[in-house]
């Protein structure tokens, strides 16, 4: 049953594997495809902070950081009883493939099926994002700007 509420996405890329850790990791670079603001220390311990959609932050603390090829960190929405900050784990793997990057994403520890049917639809919406910028183009104004839920 605990299987049940994960969320897990993978799509590819049309970039190498460095250019995808740094728009998943400089916050310049996060700002190009999610985010109103972000201040993220991609360090074990660091912190993990970005305004998601101008109204609403997610907030946790790296715990993995392997250089190009993974991410790992707790998350959760700041103001909320249901997703706590920290509450929540977000794990990312970059593999490399001959025509760019396979980036593998799970996002466990998610409180009911609400909650992962909302992040699934979060995750989706971004990682399509992340795929137009790491592919040079650029994916407009995010239409979710000023979501609080």
């Amino acid at each position: 049953m605990q299987e049940a509420l994960v969320v897990r996405r993978e799509t590819h890329i049309p970039a190498p594997p460095a250019a995808v850790f740094a728009l998943l990791t400089d916050p310049e670079k996060i700002l190009r495809w999610m985010g109103t603001e972000a201040e993220v220390e991609p360090q074990p311990g660091g912190l993990y902070l970005v305004n998601v959609t101008g109204a609403r932050f997610a907030r946790g603390a790296f715990r993995e950081v392997v250089p190009v090829h993974r991410l790992a960190y707790s998350f959760g929405w700041e103001g909320s009883d249901v997703v706590p900050p920290g509450s929540s784990l977000v794990e990312i793997d970059l593999i490399e493939q001959p025509d760019g990057t396979l980036v593998r994403l799970t996002h466990s520890g998610l409180p009911n099926a609400d909650q992962c049917a909302g992040h699934a639809e979060g995750w989706a919406h971004y990682l399509d994002r992340l795929a137009e910028v790491a592919a040079g183009r650029d994916p407009g104004p995010d239409p979710w700007h000023g979501r609080t839920g």
